[in-house]
């Protein structure tokens, strides 16, 4: 259980706490300065950092809507076991968070501090992830939670483990919203889709619940494979994922999504073109803002023809189609 008594803490964290223990930091900051409090949070935590998003409940409060005008909180973990380097490393980010609120340029809160016990560590992270309504009919539901469905609700029932896509962030929700736009389309109806950095599977799952008919999946984290393989059994889907990159040996597909990062996207240009039939469509996410153009000219020069652009705050997502010649 989080031990709430000490969610501010003292200013010299007397509050930390040694033993069988995880250092929960969170930081409640505007959509646009997430990116600048996450990257100060992961200097400090080794499994990274996870965005919630600002939400507000629907459906007599069963479920929840992503509202971009609330802050969102960034979390990180880090071992509690040693008292003096959580302490120091609790200072250290308290003191470069401080630095960047200095500048003033987005709203940015104050770091709260909380400790969670080991025994429970494997579920208090699950009370952060809503049911989340995105776009007109999709639905993510956390497996331990209930959702009133409505008619043409469709429903993606997800345990991400510790994989990396929950829908809470910006860019697997763009990949989300551009997977139901092709479905409006009919282009997912018996596709072959794959799913580059497929991490918990949530966009090849949407895929098929859409209609795909083969779904692939790569990740270079074998984690990730079981997550997506579990999840893809919780709704009743077959698809073959595998630990790995490109090229994935079994294209040529209809579709392509690739959530990862600009630098990769770029890398990757090439690659994810030849796994493209002609006609095919390319939907790629996790663009900050200022990396937009690289990954455009990137793709370009592979002869991928840009179709549509969509954003959520500062990030981008890209659909590309390859030439039907």
């Amino acid at each position: 259980m989080v031990d709430e008594g000490l969610t501010s803490g003292p200013p010299d964290d007397e509050g930390l706490t040694a033993g069988d223990t995880w250092i929960e930091l969170s930081v409640r900051a505007d959509l646009e300065a997430v990116e600048a409090v996450s990257e100060i949070l992961s200097r400090f935590a080794p499994g990274g950092t996870s965005v919630q998003p600002g939400f507000e409940l629907i459906d007599e409060g069963l479920g929840a809507r992503i509202d971009p005008n609330q802050p969102a909180i960034v979390r990180a973990y880090l071992p509690g076991r040693d008292r003096t380097a959580a302490r120091l490393a609790v200072r250290q980010a308290r003191e470069a968070l401080g630095h960047l609120q200095a500048f003033n340029l987005r709203p940015i809160g104050e770091l709260d501090v909380s400790v969670v016990h080991e025994a429970d560590w494997a579920h208090a992270w699950k009370a952060h992830f809503p049911v989340l309504r995105i776009g007109r009919r999709l639905v993510i539901r956390p497996t331990w939670r209930r959702h009133r469905r409505r008619a043409d609700d469709v429903v993606l029932a997800l345990d991400p483990g510790m994989a990396f896509g929950t829908g809470l962030h910006p860019t697997t929700r763009l990949c989300l919203a551009g997977l139901e736009h092709w479905a409006d389309e009919g282009l997912c109806a018996a596709a072959r889709v794959l799913d580059v950095g497929c991490g918990s599977g949530i966009l090849m799952i949407a895929a098929g619940l859409f209609g795909a008919g083969q779904l692939v999946g790569v990740d270079t984290d074998p984690i990730a494979v079981e997550a997506s393989a579990a999840n893809a059994a919780r709704n009743d889907l077959v698809v073959d994922v595998r630990n790995g990159s490109l090229p994935s040996r079994s294209g040529p597909f209809d579709l392509v999504v690739a959530n990862l990062i600009a630098s990769l996207l770029i890398a990757l240009a090439s690659d994810l073109q030849a796994e493209l039939r002609p006609g095919g469509r390319l939907l790629a996410s996790g663009i900050f803002i200022d990396r937009e153009r690289d990954v455009r000219n990137a793709f370009e020069s592979e002869g991928l023809r840009p179709l549509r652009r969509t954003a959520e705050g500062e990030w981008i997502a890209l659909e590309f189609e390859r030439s039907p010649i």
